[in-house]
């Protein structure tokens, strides 16, 4: 039987038992040679080190293959990384993840996956490994830009936006790292301990909305989990993955240093060592001595053939003008919209009938678009802020200051009408550790990347702030970064504050739009943004000279609801041009639950919120409330809507780990507002 034999006969008949029948048979076609050839990547050095030493070129410009037998038409799997967009070639750069899970919007979610899945195609691909859903538990964590954010419900329905959009253009969908990924510094040593409840109600449940959803494939995480690394834990990988949530497809390891022990990594369910054989290039001698059976090569073996057999098959061929089209860079122009946070306005925005603007900082014009390392995607140009108040206001009214040394400018800048201050973080302060040589551990700020050292905007920029802030009213503060930060000691000083995150490619127009009011802002925060550092979950560092630590239950908003404390900026919150007023909800339970209310824009401005729904359960020790559903709606100036927002009832379960099973209380607690604090102040009882 050939590859293409087996995609006609399981289209046939495409159920899990025909697939598996038939990568059985498939799989008996294959040589032990070329079986062994399945569970590596390859070319690696050859195909992107060769391009990268004597061509200066980056990290997965060409995709990294992995396996393939041409004899029998079986394609290799054509790796491509994310998750910010596709990173072979020049590539549409889109908002980083945080950014988009701040836009509450998973239908827009869904349409960036599809552009992303045709650019993965036209670079000759088949495989995303951009679904990032790893927890934030506490934004010390240097790559918290490439996750959803702290809420593992907001994090599941972005992630399963994005693998149902790329798999249904035939692309396979990967959602890493599993699991309980989160620290960067020690990442490969780190052991993480949490108990059952913990791992399934709070770590995982965003996985398994993937798996569910269809992911053909996932990428084990670096870390330890209860002593053993994830590419080689049995009960994630093979007791969890596939027993309780069913996965059928392939398990891929992190690059590298991802496999320690071939035998123990194969029989305990990784069936990829990535991005080339180092560890299972002793199969060969483990299979001889018996160490390794051959039932363990034929199990993964069928595994990558299930995902390759049931996604490959649909990939339409697509031109490469459809990299960085224009369809595509508008759409990472309106993800940065509706991304972009407004933290406070006393009314500066915005910005009408103005002359000349200043635009100031480190980052004013200076392209700053995420973590450089295996998520760096290298578009045609991106739009700094400077030049997109250029591009909507010309030229002749902006006035650029860059750095935060400002003594010989600083009449010129206060004799314009506004000032944009751009502080924050880069590829230094925050990202993946390629290389960390800071040589302070506890240094305020980072200068090779990695964890965060500070949650604070570095001090050079807050002395910025007062300065402007001091002497001028009317002063933006745009805040450039990964994820929350704690602002306290000036936060009451500017006019207005917005968080655009790190905004992608065409990220300067969209701060523009927003300044100017030609876009209405709408993002939410998906984290909490507390008021000390001491409100979020401990941490690890390489200077606390420990190399295990315990996941609790609680961090972000439930973790400040536990401990009965008020947040900076709750999770959930964000500001708008205009006001929405929310009416009394109500539950209904015909054809399906759901929160049924209305909601009217009272304001001037046509405008966007998300109505957000919590619930918490009355008895048992849990927390006091979870969001659970959310529904981003547009309403016109002094227009009403009847807003109903779904509920599925199994998202309201918790996890009995002795039965290995979920479970619903009889009597839950609604709670619905504009963010995790304000829906407090509306709750309905809900018996089930």
């Amino acid at each position: 039987m050939t590859f293409k034999d087996a995609v006609q006969k399981y289209n046939e008949n495409p159920t899990s038992e025909n697939l598996k029948g038939l990568c059985r048979i498939l799989r008996g076609s294959l040589t032990t040679a070329e079986k062994l050839r399945m569970l590596s990547g390859r070319q690696f050095l050859m195909r992107n080190g060769y391009d990268l030493i004597t061509k200066g070129q980056k990290y997965n410009c060409h995709p990294c293959l992995a396996g393939g037998v041409r004899r029998l038409g079986i394609p290799a799997v054509a790796f491509s990384d994310g998750p910010r967009g596709v990173v072979m070639g020049n590539s549409t750069c889109f908002p980083v993840s945080m950014s988009r899970a701040a836009s509450f919007d998973d239908e827009l979610e869904y349409e960036i996956g599809s552009a992303i899945a045709d650019e993965v195609i036209a670079g000759g691909g088949n495989y995303f490994a951009g679904i990032c859903i790893n927890l934030l538990r506490n934004p010390r964590w240097g790559r918290a830009q490439e996750c959803y954010g702290e809420d593992q419900f907001l994090t599941g329905k972005m992630g399963v936006a994005l693998t149902k959009a790329v798999q249904e253009k035939g692309v396979i969908a990967c959602p890493k790292h599993y699991a309980v990924n989160s620290i960067e510094n020690l990442r490969f040593s780190v052991n993480v301990e949490t108990d059952e409840v913990t791992l399934h109600e709070v770590y995982l449940p965003h996985f398994r909305k993937c798996v569910e959803a269809g992911a053909m494939s996932i990428m084990g995480a670096y870390n330890l989990f209860r002593g053993d690394h994830c590419c080689e834990s049995r009960y994630l990988l093979t007791d969890v993955l596939r027993e309780q949530w069913g996965f059928e497809g392939f398990t891929i390891s992190d690059f590298i240093f991802g496999v320690r022990n071939a035998a123990k990594a194969l029989k305990s369910g990784l069936d990829i060592e990535m991005p080339m054989t180092l560890r299972y290039a002793a199969l060969p001698l483990l299979l001889k001595n018996g160490t390794v059976k051959t039932a363990d090569i034929d199990r993964a073996v069928e595994h990558i053939l299930a995902g390759l057999i049931k996604i490959t098959p649909k990939i339409e061929p697509k031109d490469k003008t459809v990299i960085c089209s224009k369809e595509h860079t508008e759409l990472a122009k309106r993800a940065a919209q509706e991304g972009t946070v407004l933290l406070k306005n006393n009314g500066l925005l915005p910005l009408k009938n103005i002359g000349k603007v200043a635009v100031v900082g480190r980052y004013a014009n200076k392209i700053n678009v995420g973590v450089h390392g295996s998520s760096s995607v290298f578009s045609p140009y991106t739009v700094t802020p400077y030049e997109g108040l250029c591009n909507k206001y010309g030229k002749e009214n902006v006035i650029l200051c860059e750095g935060t040394k400002i003594d010989a400018t600083l009449p010129e800048i206060l004799a314009c009408d506004a000032v944009v201050i751009c502080v924050g973080s880069d590829y230094k302060q925050e990202g993946e550790n390629l290389v960390n040589l800071s040589k302070n551990d506890k240094a305020q700020e980072n200068t090779a990347g990695g964890d965060r050292y500070s949650l604070r905007i570095p001090s050079a920029e807050v002395n910025l702030i007062h300065r402007i802030c001091e002497k001028c009213e009317n002063t933006v503060v745009n805040i450039i970064g990964g994820s929350a930060y704690i602002i306290e000691e000036w936060k009451n000083e500017p006019a207005a504050i917005l968080e655009s995150f790190y905004s992608g490619m065409e990220g300067g127009n969209a701060l523009a739009d927003i300044l100017s009011g030609e876009v209405n802002p709408s993002g939410h925060l998906p984290f909490t943004m507390a008021k000390d550092e001491n409100d979020y979950p401990g941490f690890l560092f390489p200077g606390d000279k420990k190399d295990s630590i315990t996941y609790e239950y609680y961090h972000g908003y439930a973790l400040l609801d536990r401990e009965n404390k008020q947040a900076a900026f709750p999770f959930g919150f964000g500001l708008s041009y205009t006001d929405f007023e929310f009416g009394k909800p109500r539950v209904l339970k015909k054809d399906g639950l759901c929160v049924s209310l209305k909601v009217k824009n009272t304001g001037e401005y046509d405008g966007k919120t998300v109505v957000q729904v919590y619930a918490g359960a009355g008895t048992g020790d849990h927390p006091v409330k979870q969001l659970k559903a959310f529904k981003k709606v547009f309403i016109e100036a002094g227009g009403e809507k009847t807003v109903r927002v779904d509920i599925d009832p199994e998202d309201l379960k918790f996890y009995d780990p002795a039965e290995k099973s979920w479970y619903s209380e009889k009597e839950y607690t609604l709670y619905v507002g504009k963010d995790a604090e304000d829906a407090m102040n509306c709750s309905i009882k809900l018996k089930l």
